[in-house]
This record gives structure tokens, C-alpha cells and sequence, in this order.
């Protein structure tokens, strides 16, 4: 088991032209890590790993266990094992990025970043399940169904990258939610922490693996600014 690395599947920028299709299984993606997130084939919903288990939250606002023959276009996992860790409370979501990012140094590392506890408020939004011919991210991603809830215990998971690799993925925090009671997940647009505990995991390499044997992604053209302006637009 490799704790030194992210490992992804696809770039985020393979999904702003719409390419939605799943290229590897939920069971190939876990044998490379038990923590992570992503979005499963067609764009279909918010995908959220943890602890060795792969959930879907989905754009009725439920959340189900995802099978291991499901597939995904993209993902990013990691194997847990956190360098560092703390307590945090009474923070909003961009008092929370800015504290996270100068107290662990995160402006130039890939870093995974857990927070386990009590939330005062969170709201998450869920990407539409798309059918082909697929729609662009920004059109696909136009009008999403949000999710809100208070006084809620839960998980975030997600990752801050360097953002020197926006297009290969977000630039900065990408964050997902899951409820402990599995009643609310998603990507997520806002949230309060009351009192939680935040884990931080730094990383060296950054793994990406790439669907080469997908014929829309080998005759894909892709443009950069286009890419760049997208992810703003879709996943902020």
C-alpha cells in the first residue's frame, strides 16, 4: 500500500468538452486507494470515498454504495495515512481554505485534506446525469440540483492542488461531503464547521492515468483557456 502518492484517473479537463464516459472500474480506482472523489459515467453525480467504500450522491439528493463494475471518467484516491492533524471550529468555508492553505503551507503540494465532525450549516450541489450526445461541463453543468442541511455530521474529503496543475485538476481546494447518515452528499459549494477534527496528508507525486485506450479522448483537441475557464465556472 503506496501512501506517498495521488493517484487520478483522467484530467478534470476531460470532462469540459464532455467527455463522460466511464474508462475504469469503482473496483480498479480502490485498488489504488480508499479515499478520494470523483464523478461515475455520464457525469452522474458526486462521488465520495471513504474508508475503502465508494458512494454516489446523486442528483435526487439520495446516496447509495457504488458496485465495483460501475465505471467513472474520472476520479482522484489516495491510500489515508495523515501526516498531521488538529482541531478547528466556528469556521466558514473561505475562512477554512485560507487557514488550511498558509497553516500547512499548501500553496505548491498536493494535499488531501479530511474534516470528521459537526457542521452548523453545509450546502452541496450535484452534477446531472448526462446522456449522449453529451453537453460541454459549463452547459451540462448550467443548472444543478443543491442540497442543504443543518446541524449536520459528517466527512469532508477532498484535495488542494498546486494551481500550476489547473486542467489536470482543480486548481486549489475540491472538496466533497458526506453526511454520516448518508442523507447528504456532494461537491461542496458552502458550509460552517462547529467543532471537527481536520487531517492533512502531503504528497510528493501525483499520478495520472490516462484512458488511452478511449477514442474520443485520442482524437480530443484540447484547448487550455477553454479548459481553465470551465473548471472556474463548473466546480468553484
Amino acid at each position: 500500500m503506496d501512501t506517498s502518492k495521488i493517484f487520478q484517473h483522467g484530467t478534470l479537463g476531460l470532462l469540459v468538452p464532455g467527455l463522460y464516459d466511464g474508462t475504469i472500474t469503482a473496483g480498479e480506482l480502490l485498488a489504488h486507494g480508499d479515499t478520494g472523489i470523483g464523478t461515475l459515467d455520464g457525469l452522474n453525480g458526486e462521488v465520495i470515498i471513504l474508508n475503502g467504500h465508494a458512494y454516489q450522491a446523486r442528483e435526487d439528493g439520495q446516496v447509495r454504495e457504488i458496485a465495483a463494475t460501475e465505471t467513472l471518467p474520472f476520479a482522484s484516491v489516495h491510500f489515508e495515512a495523515p501526516q498531521q492533524a488538529t482541531t478547528v471550529s466556528q469556521l466558514d468555508m473561505a475562512d477554512f481554505q485560507r487557514q488550511v492553505a498558509t497553516d500547512f503551507q499548501l500553496m505548491n503540494v498536493f494535499a488531501a485534506v479530511r474534516v470528521d465532525g459537526m457542521f452548523k450549516r453545509v450546502k452541496t450541489r450535484v452534477a446531472p446525469h448526462q446522456t449522449k450526445p453529451y453537453k460541454t461541463l459549463v452547459a451540462a453543468t448550467a443548472t444543478q440540483p443543491e442540497f442543504e442541511g443543518t446541524a449536520v455530521e459528517g466527512t469532508i474529503i477532498g484535495y488542494f492542488a498546486p494551481h500550476l496543475f489547473q486542467g489536470a485538476t482543480v486548481g486549489g481546494f475540491h472538496l466533497h461531503f458526506l453526511s454520516t447518515d448518508h442523507q447528504l452528499g456532494g461537491h461542496l459549494l458552502d458550509f460552517e464547521i462547529d467543532q471537527a477534527k481536520l487531517s492533512v496528508q502531503k504528497f510528493a507525486d501525483f499520478q495520472v492515468h490516462l484512458p488511452i485506450d478511449n477514442a474520443d479522448y485520442l482524437a480530443e483537441k484540447f484547448d487550455n483557456d477553454t479548459i481553465d475557464s470551465a473548471i472556474n465556472k463548473a466546480e468553484r
